[in-house]
């Protein structure tokens, strides 16, 4: 006999819980790891030394360490839920989808690229009031921190780290990520919420701001919501994962492309104009493709703009 499920707000206080408790025991085993590794305990003993991903020298430390970290802070939290209310939400579906949804998210990231780019130039562009100057310092601080870890990381010749680099930035942070944000979360927001649409729009929100780059915000923001419209159509955890994992090895692959040409991170970052004709066809062809991956959906969704209440929640087990 199927189980009544938790209150929305006592699922989210044990994710929030598990969250805080798994990364905080991951974190202290990393530093503790680190140091260990590295020999420094006496620096951080009595320089009061700080532990940041950055001071870590070696590489594949660094691959590990993000890895574990991701795991820990997204993965494992999901995973624990799941298991905890495993008679009572389905946190991570998996109906049939068909293959062709997968060929058209690829055709819509795509086909978006040229409309993001230009959305992103606009938030690295953005400027905050006088008022709020302390803040813009401590976000551009961040900004700058996470952009030379990432050249650090993607800016790599070799084929051993761009392998490395599909595993750790694209592959991981795809599944865990996906497990946490669309898997849980939204399923959370949603049965607090009961609208999808602003369901998905909270956690793409939340998705967005967890990773600390103001001027990357909406762009990230956007493929969140991308992320949820894919998970509330075809009602399969692995769509939004293969979408996530499609944007992020891109990415990967492409840095791998210019830093073999000798090209620099700078180079990488830099906006390509296009006439006004190009993000008029990007438009229409993102909305074609967008239209023609809801119609292949699985049929046994609710139709779009359709709101739920929680007994028809998408995400409960039948």
């Amino acid at each position: 006999m199927q189980q009544k499920p938790n209150s929305p707000w006592y699922s989210l206080m044990i994710l929030l819980i598990l969250t805080l408790a798994l990364s905080v025991f991951v974190s202290i085993a990393l530093v503790l790891i680190e140091i260990i590794r590295s020999g420094s305990l006496h620096n951080f003993v009595s320089n009061g030394q700080t532990f940041s991903f950055g001071s870590i020298e070696s590489e594949w430390a660094l691959y590990l360490f993000l890895a574990c970290g991701s795991i820990g802070t997204f993965f494992l939290p999901a995973y624990f839920l799941q298991r905890i209310e495993k008679d009572q939400v389905i946190y991570f579906p998996k109906d049939s989808a068909a293959p062709a949804i997968y060929g058209l998210v690829f055709l819509f990231l795509l086909a978006f690229s040229p409309l993001m780019g230009i959305i992103g130039e606009w938030n690295m562009n953005m400027t905050l009031p006088k008022s709020f100057e302390a803040l813009e310092t401590w976000m551009k601080t961040q900004e700058d921190q996470m952009a030379g870890l990432t050249e650090r990381l993607v800016m790599v010749t070799s084929w051993g780290s761009l392998f490395a680099n599909l595993l750790v930035m694209a592959l991981i942070p795809a599944i865990v990520e996906e497990y946490y944000f669309r898997g849980v979360l939204q399923n959370i927001a949603q049965r607090i919420v009961i609208n999808p649409h602003v369901a998905i729009f909270i956690t793409a929100i939340i998705f967005s701001a967890i990773h600390v780059q103001f001027y990357g915000f909406f762009p990230r923001m956007i493929l969140g919501v991308f992320f949820g419209y894919l998970m509330l159509w075809s009602n399969n955890i692995w769509a939004p994962i293969f979408a996530h994992f499609v944007n992020n090895a891109s990415v990967t692959i492409i840095a791998f492309y210019y830093a073999q040409q000798g090209k620099t991170y700078q180079d990488l970052m830099s906006m390509d104009s296009y006439s006004i004709f190009v993000y008029i066809a990007s438009l229409v062809l993102s909305i074609a493709f967008g239209y023609l991956i809801f119609k292949l959906s699985n049929k046994k969704q609710p139709t779009h703009g359709e709101e739920l209440d929680e007994s028809q929640n998408i995400y409960e087990r039948n």
